[in-house]
């Protein structure tokens, strides 16, 4: 039985967050040489993670969820300096349909986790795997991967060259499809926007969002990247509410706040069974900057 604890959450700065109500992890326990136990409660409602559906939690907040807690090792086990830069090269995760039902109150679950592939420069740890089960109630109702690397500020600060102090504020203003065609209910939580060409939609945000950038960023955030590819795709299938139970990220290159970022979409046909899978090009500046495939469980 696991011994995390679920009280209070950990402080908001190991997870990168500036509101103390958007931090969900809330202990973290380490068993042994790349062995970890992490608690984390999921709220019974939240301004943008849902449930996107009365009966199901939103599989983003396990998505959010794997990230806040892949940044709570590094700097606690790993002693990663919290003035360090991370960049994400890889995210995956399923998760059951069961194993997100709603119960009218908070959901306390509990992540296994074991790093592997770790990176160094010199002493440092500077990148890793990290592997993920996810258990609710004792049962396991999903896994995970996140691979990340870090470097300090000042390598930080060449690497980003002249876009070291970019601001969501320099994004061009879009008009956002209709709330209801992507499941949500107020225009600042859309994150695509329609173009002339068939199965391809513009990444557009709120920069004033206050969950998607609850503190600075100098580029499109992972977090918004994956909302988005989410989003597009359920305008490829039509289901405003299907349940991305599968996704599978790769980051191939920052996205810039200042010039066009476009999501192209290619879903497969639609089957017998109510899965469809689809995926999700991110492309800026004629590159593909992100791609994604995510396997949707039709309402």
């Amino acid at each position: 039985m696991s011994s995390v604890d679920f009280q209070q959450t950990i402080p908001r700065s190991l997870v990168h967050r500036a509101a103390v109500s958007e931090v969900f992890v809330t202990d973290l326990h380490i068993l042994g040489e790349g062995r970890f136990e992490v608690g984390a409660q999921w709220p019974r409602r939240h301004s943008f993670f849902g449930p996107r559906t009365p009966v199901f939690h939103d599989p983003m907040l396990y998505a959010e969820t794997v990230r806040q807690a892949a940044l709570l090792i590094a700097h606690r086990a790993y002693g990663v300096p919290l003035s360090h830069s991370f960049l994400s090269d890889h995210k995956a995760y399923d998760v059951d349909e069961p194993g997100l039902a709603t119960r009218g109150r908070p959901v306390d679950v509990v992540l296994r986790v074991s790093a592997h592939e770790l990176e160094f420069r010199g002493k440092n740890v500077g990148g890793m795997r990290l592997d993920f089960e996810c258990f609710r109630d004792g049962r396991l109702i999903g896994t995970a991967s996140e691979r990340w690397r870090c470097v300090s500020s000042a390598v930080y600060r060449r690497v980003r060259g002249d876009h070291f102090a970019a601001t969501p504020f320099q994004a061009a203003v879009l008009p956002a499809v209709v709330p209801a065609s992507v499941g949500r209910d107020r225009v600042e939580d859309v994150l695509v926007a329609a173009t002339p060409t068939d199965g391809t939609w513009a990444l557009r945000f709120d920069p004033d969002h206050a969950v998607l950038f609850d503190h600075p960023v100098d580029h499109v955030p992972g977090m918004v990247l994956l909302e988005g590819a989410r989003q597009a795709a359920l305008l490829a299938v039509g289901d405003p509410y299907a349940l991305p139970e599968r996704a599978d990220f790769r980051f191939d290159s920052y996205v810039e706040f200042d010039s066009e970022c476009l999501l192209v979409v290619d879903a497969d046909p639609a089957g017998p069974g109510r899965t469809r899978t689809v995926r999700v090009d991110v492309r800026q500046k004629g590159a593909t900057a992100a791609s994604c495939t995510l396997a949707l469980h039709l309402s």
